[in-house]
């Protein structure tokens, strides 16, 4: 091996050590703050409810029955461990296999945590704009993970293409959308039912995750199209790390600071 392919080794190998500190960090991170969460947010239950046509001889009225009550902190809590697990993940067991698929371009652990945790977000999301009801909720996250999969089928049919196939980008997209449409739906229909119907702080959330949310894909369509950083994929790599850090983190302490602070 000449001295110039060693030394441009040892680079890429120092490039992928670099991540795994990371990942290791935001490990980290996302840890202490799902520990923080748990000991000092206050008791928060939330009903979650389903709605059925009742026996023949109710003569198919509504009934409205609670399947089961939702301890907020907690569920805030779970998606900071969800994506905790995936960094320890890819700096532990799992760190070979990560690098050797981050030089395919593509990172599976990335999408199969973002299909649970962002699911689970907009889950939280659509509780604080009064949607209760088990059947849209269940909708709801399965639209959000049917998109983040769309972002690893991507990654998947891109590979070694000289063209890029965007058909899993914009169907990724259409999944993606329609849960915002049925928050938003909700959220206004909120503010012009009744007033003083939605609490400040869920006008913060509502607006700072959905921009955040959106700024995935624009990480995305930037790397595919190879401007400027952004050409080298693992630059958009630690795009998608921070922009998550960032998401989960607006979104669990607003909740915290609406809902679960100590009076």
């Amino acid at each position: 091996m000449s001295e110039n392919a060693s030394a441009s080794q040892a680079s890429e190998e120092a490039v992928y050590l670099n991540l795994r500190k990371w990942n290791a960090a935001l490990g980290v991170l996302h840890f202490i703050q799902g520990v923080i969460m748990v000991l000092v947010s206050e008791k928060f239950v939330v009903d979650i409810k389903t709605y059925f046509l009742g026996p023949l001889n109710a003569g198919f009225g509504t009934t409205t029955e609670t399947v089961f009550s939702l301890n907020l902190g907690p569920a805030v809590a779970a998606f900071l461990f969800m994506s905790a697990i995936a960094h320890f993940t890819m700096a532990g067991p799992l760190y070979g296999w990560y690098v050797a698929k981050l030089k395919e371009k593509i990172n599976y652990i990335r999408w199969i945590e973002y299909s649970f945790s962002s699911s689970w977000m907009l889950v939280i999301i659509a509780l604080l704009c009064g949607i209760f009801d088990l059947g849209a909720l269940i909708l709801i996250f399965g639209s959000c993970a049917v998109m983040n999969l769309c972002g690893m089928l991507m990654e998947m049919r891109n590979q070694n293409r000289e063209e890029v196939d965007w058909m899993p980008f914009w169907v990724g997209c259409i999944a993606g959308i329609l849960p915002w449409i049925v928050l938003f739906l909700y959220f206004f229909g909120a503010i012009l039912g009744a007033t003083d119907a939605v609490p400040t702080f869920v006008y913060g959330i509502i607006i700072s995750l959905f921009v955040v949310f959106n700024v995935f894909p624009l990480n995305m369509v930037l790397q595919y199209k190879r401007v400027g950083k952004w050409a080298d994929y693992l630059y958009g790599e630690r795009g998608y790390m921070i922009m998550s850090l960032v998401a989960k983190t607006l979104l669990a302490w607003q909740v915290w600071s609406g809902t679960l602070a100590p009076m």
